[in-house]
C-alpha cells in the first residue's frame, strides 16, 4: 500500500492545526496522543487494522492547544497587524528571553509565558504580565482568560494609520496637513475655509478628523465645522476657538476634551453676554460653583497637587484665561461695590425687578470670591474691633477668612474703616 497519502495528510494536519490557530503542547498527555498517533507499525492497506486502528492517526487532536492570538482595533473592532515583543522566563535550559512577533501569532506555552507587550509607534504601548504556571492553556470559557478567546484589544495612536492601509508608514506624514488646516491660529476661520477648500484637490477638515481618529464625536463637530450654516455665523472668534479646540482633541486622542472646553466657553460667554445687554437668562449662581470647582481641579492637576496618569485636562492658558476673564467681569464696578457694602452692612440685597441684573451680578460675586454669609463676617470684624484703630484689618481679616480672594479683603477693610470714621 502507499503510505504517501496518510503521511502528507498528517504533515498537512500538523502544519495548519486549527486553521493556523492551534499548537502542539508538551504535556505529558499531549505527547501520549502525538506517540499513539505516529506509531511506527503504519498499516498496509485500507483494512489493515492489526497493528494500527485508523481512529489513532486522529488523535493528535487531542495533544493541540489554542495559544492563538489576534489584535482588534477596539474603535473599529477589525483584527489589525501589530507588532509584539513576548518575554519567556528562564528555565534549566535557556535564559529568560525575548523575540518579536507580529499578530496574528502563536503564544509559548503558560508554563514559560512570562509578558507580552504591544510595541510599534503606531499603537498605543500594552503590556500583561503572567506568572508561569505549569498549567493547560486557559479554555475559552475561562473567567480568568486574558485573551477573550484569543482577542487582544488595541487602540491606534491619533497621527497613524494601520498597517493594512500604511505598510511603510509613509502615509502618517499626513498629519503635516492637519497642521496647515488647524495650526494658523493668526488667521480668522473664514481665510481658513476660502484658502483651504478652494480647487478639487483640496482636504476638508471631516476628512482629516476621520483619518487620524474614529471617534464619532470628533467626526460629527468636524461635518459641522464643514457646514454653510456654520459659515454663515457671525462669531468668527468661537469658530476658530472651535477649530483650535477640534486639532487639541485629535493629537491628544481625547474626544471627552471637546465638551469641556466647549463649556467652559459658552459658559463665560453666556454670563458676559448677560451682563453687557442687561437681559437675565439665568439668576441660578451653581454654574459659579460648578465653574471654580472645575478650573481648581484643573489647576491642582498642573500643579502637581493631584496625580492623573495622562497629565492636566485643559491647558493651563485656557484656565488662565477662564479666571482672568471672571476677574474683568466681576472687577467691582461702582453699583456692584455699593451693592457688596450694604450685603456687608445689612445683609440685604438690591430690591425691585429693576434690580435683577444687580442681584445676579452680586451673587456671582459672592459665588467666585467665597464670601462666607454677612453674618459670619459681622462675627468676625467684631472680634478685631479694638485693634482697627492700632493697625490695618487686612491681616486679621486675611487669617479669620483664608480662602476669601484678597480684594475682597480690601472692600471689608474698606467698610470697617468706614465704619471707624463715621463713629
Amino acid at each position: 500500500m502507499n503510505l504517501a497519502p496518510i503521511q502528507v495528510s498528517l504533515a498537512v494536519g500538523f502544519l495548519f492545526l486549527g486553521g493556523g490557530m492551534r499548537t502542539f503542547s508538551t504535556s505529558n498527555s499531549s505527547i501520549a496522543a502525538l506517540l499513539i498517533t505516529l506509531y511506527p507499525h503504519l498499516p498496509t492497506g485500507p483494512n489493515d487494522n492489526r497493528c494500527h486502528l485508523q481512529a489513532f492517526r486522529h488523535l493528535y487532536v487531542l495533544g493541540t492547544e489554542a495559544r492563538w492570538i489576534q489584535t482588534v482595533d477596539v474603535d473599529t473592532g477589525l483584527p489589525v497587524y501589530a507588532p509584539l515583543e513576548i518575554t519567556t522566563r528562564e528555565t534549566e535550559h535557556y535564559a529568560e528571553s525575548s523575540f518579536s512577533e507580529v499578530t496574528p501569532c502563536l503564544l509559548p506555552e503558560r508554563a514559560i509565558l512570562k509578558q507580552i507587550r504591544v510595541c510599534g509607534p503606531r499603537y498605543w504601548p500594552q503590556v500583561l504580565d503572567f506568572t508561569p504556571e505549569d498549567k493547560p492553556w486557559w479554555k475559552s470559557g475561562d473567567k480568568n482568560n486574558p485573551f477573550n478567546s484569543g482577542v487582544l484589544y488595541i487602540k491606534r495612536r491619533v497621527g497613524a494609520c494601520s498597517y493594512v492601509d500604511d505598510p511603510v508608514g509613509c502615509q502618517s506624514l499626513l498629519s503635516r496637513a492637519m497642521h496647515k488646516v488647524f495650526g494658523l491660529s493668526s488667521l480668522k476661520v473664514s481665510n481658513l475655509q476660502s484658502n483651504g477648500n478652494n480647487g478639487p484637490g483640496s482636504v476638508t477638515i471631516d476628512q482629516l478628523v476621520s483619518t487620524f481618529s474614529s471617534d464619532p464625536s470628533l467626526n460629527a463637530f468636524a461635518q459641522l465645522c464643514c457646514n454653510p450654516s456654520w459659515h454663515s455665523r457671525s462669531d468668527v472668534d468661537f469658530q476658530e476657538f472651535c477649530l483650535q479646540v477640534l486639532f487639541e482633541c485629535v493629537s491628544k486622542d481625547r474626544p471627552a476634551l471637546l465638551q469641556v472646553y466647549i463649556s467652559l466657553y459658552t459658559m463665560i460667554e453666556s454670563m458676559v453676554d448677560q451682563v453687557t445687554s442687561g437681559i437675565v437668562v439665568s439668576g441660578d449662581s451653581l454654574s459659579i460653583s460648578g465653574l471654580k470647582l472645575g478650573l481648581t481641579y484643573c489647576e491642582a492637576l498642573m500643579t502637581g497637587r493631584l496625580s492623573s496618569s495622562r497629565g492636566g485636562i485643559v491647558q493651563s492658558i485656557f484656565v488662565g484665561s477662564l479666571r482672568k476673564r471672571m476677574e474683568e467681569l466681576l472687577s467691582c464696578s461702582q453699583e456692584l461695590r455699593d451693592d457688596f457694602h450694604n450685603y456687608l452692612k445689612s445683609g440685604k440685597w438690591p430690591d425691585g425687578e429693576s434690580h435683577v441684573k444687580r442681584s445676579m451680578l452680586l451673587s456671582w460675586y459672592l459665588q467666585w470670591f467665597g464670601v462666607p454669609a454677612s453674618s459670619v463676617i459681622k462675627i468676625a470684624t467684631e472680634k478685631i474691633k479694638p485693634t482697627i484703630m492700632l493697625s490695618s484689618s487686612v491681616p486679621f481679616l486675611c487669617l479669620s477668612f483664608p480662602g476669601i480672594h484678597i480684594n475682597v479683603i480690601s472692600e471689608i477693610d474698606k467698610v470697617l474703616c468706614a465704619a471707624q470714621v463715621s463713629r
